[in-house]
């Protein structure tokens, strides 16, 4: 079964807390330059970890992802050009 996911960008203080931040979720990126971390966690237990994240002393904001919220399915999509001059060669 698949679970619906969300990502949340940790801002934090030090490096040397990326250990403490992946036992939250599962760690996609750090950036070391500007001292954040993506991570995605289930959408159902969001609200608990992200109380549980603020709560640590080295973390000093969260920002959640919209991408689960955002519609990717389109009414008037357009057919692509390219596609209808694809012909099959063969002998």
């Amino acid at each position: 079964m698949i679970t619906k996911r969300q990502g949340l960008i940790v801002w934090f203080q030090h490096m040397k807390n990326i250990k403490q931040i992946k036992r939250y979720g599962h760690l996609i990126y750090t950036s070391r330059k500007l001292k954040y971390a993506v991570i995605y966690v289930d959408q159902a237990e969001l609200e608990t970890i992200v109380t549980k994240l603020l709560k640590l002393s080295f973390v000093s904001k969260i920002d959640r992802s919209y991408k689960p919220f955002v519609r990717t399915d389109y009414e008037n999509a357009k057919p692509d050009k390219a596609k209808q001059y694809d012909y099959k060669m063969g002998i």
